[in-house]
């Protein structure tokens, strides 16, 4: 049952001083670059947003949680921040395999959760292929990266066979390695090898063995940067030097440059886009955030995502001119943000139309080598 605005807390107005907006990021755990990044970007639009007056007349206070990148952690934190902080409006998860279950709870509760970078379908659609209605995300989801990796494998790369390595447990590795697979063979190539392994294996061998032997054109290997570390540097080791393709999780400063060079990713944002929205964003990030050495830090996808959901957020609340999150929803379905991650709008999913950007790994950096729209 949703609760009603006024059993929910939910306010008319200004009637409240505060506006809690939970930042639900894994500050530690397997991914702790993407938790700051994705912590960082929230509240720099939050900052951003109470220089101007904040959101009708009411100061917004960040709740920052860690919830890990892992289920149980985040479910305690999204618990917690509901039911303890009495917050109504939630930023994150990071990862799908926490993001969803964190959407069983928000949605049951009347609870808006917007998810920056959270690829899954299952994220915004429950098992029944039905919309949740107070679940959003800020990024493109699996299907669209999968289908992009395949079409820049084929149509770029020209590859006509592929080998794609996976973790089962890992929603959304499983997700991006499936719609990779289907799109690849509907273009043509023929996936010649399909190997699972799980998070904490740290040996590769075995499968970089089946690897050399298929001698695919590419490898999909759509995993988080720790993952990527370890199996692009042991490919190098064994004289593999096939192109390995991936998703968004590669986006990480800790990425093994000289490892994964040679590979691409796809990915939500460049750096590199003239656009004034991410000139703009740049600029304010690198004043703003410093790495050790005192240098502007260069915001990842991470940080541009959480940026541009809790942009959006706010700007849904400050439009229905209430912290009812049942007009806060309805706001949301019909938004058109410009955002650093290019225009959001919404499908009838609540998953944003976007195109997506198509990263190349070399040893002084990431680069961007295209855009692919939907």
């Amino acid at each position: 049952m949703i609760l009603s605005a006024c059993a929910q807390g939910g306010s008319t107005g200004g009637q409240q001083k505060e506006l809690k907006v939970a930042i639900l990021a894994p500050l530690s755990g397997p991914v702790p670059t993407f938790g700051v990044s994705t912590r960082d970007g929230a509240l720099m639009a939050i900052d951003e947003w109470n220089a101007k007056g904040g959101v009708l007349g009411m100061k917004i206070v960040p709740i920052v949680e860690d919830s890990q990148c892992t289920p149980d952690p985040a479910v305690n934190a999204a618990n917690k921040v509901i039911d303890q902080d009495g917050v109504k409006f939630i930023i994150g998860e990071v990862c799908s395999k926490a993001s969803i279950p964190v959407s069983e709870i928000a949605n049951a509760k009347g609870v808006i959760q917007i998810s920056p970078t959270s690829t899954n379908e299952q994220v915004t659609v429950d098992a029944n292929g039905n919309v949740k209605p107070y679940i959003f995300r800020a990024c493109f989801i699996d299907p669209f990266q999968g289908f992009v990796g395949a079409k820049f494998a084929t149509e770029q790369l020209g590859a006509k066979t592929a080998f794609v390595m996976l973790d089962q447990a890992n929603d959304y590795v499983k997700g991006l390695a499936t719609e990779f697979a289907k799109n690849f063979e509907m273009m043509g190539g023929k996936v010649v090898g399909t190997v699972s392994y799980t998070s904490t294996d740290t040996d590769f061998s075995v499968i970089l063995g089946k690897i050399a032997e298929a001698k695919p054109d590419v490898v999909y290997l759509p995993d988080y940067y720790n993952i990527v570390n370890l199996v692009a540097k042991q490919a190098k080791e064994k004289g593999i030097n096939v192109p390995f393709i991936g998703g968004d999780g590669w986006d990480s400063p800790d990425l093994d440059l000289a490892a994964a060079a040679g590979g691409y990713f796809t990915n939500h944002y460049s750096p590199d886009d003239p656009r004034p929205e991410v000139v703009n964003f740049l600029k304010a990030y690198g004043e703003k955030y410093k790495d050790e050495s005192g240098n502007p830090k260069v915001p990842d996808a991470l940080a541009a995502l959480a940026y541009d959901a809790a942009n959006v957020l706010l700007q849904a609340i400050n439009d229905a001119g209430t912290t009812d999150t049942a007009k806060v929803k309805d706001t949301l379905e019909k938004i058109t943000y410009k955002g650093v991650s290019g225009t959001i709008t919404f499908d009838a999913n609540h998953n944003p139309i976007k195109s997506a950007a198509l990263l190349a790994v070399k040893p002084d950096g990431v680069k961007f080598e295209t855009i692919v729209n939907p």
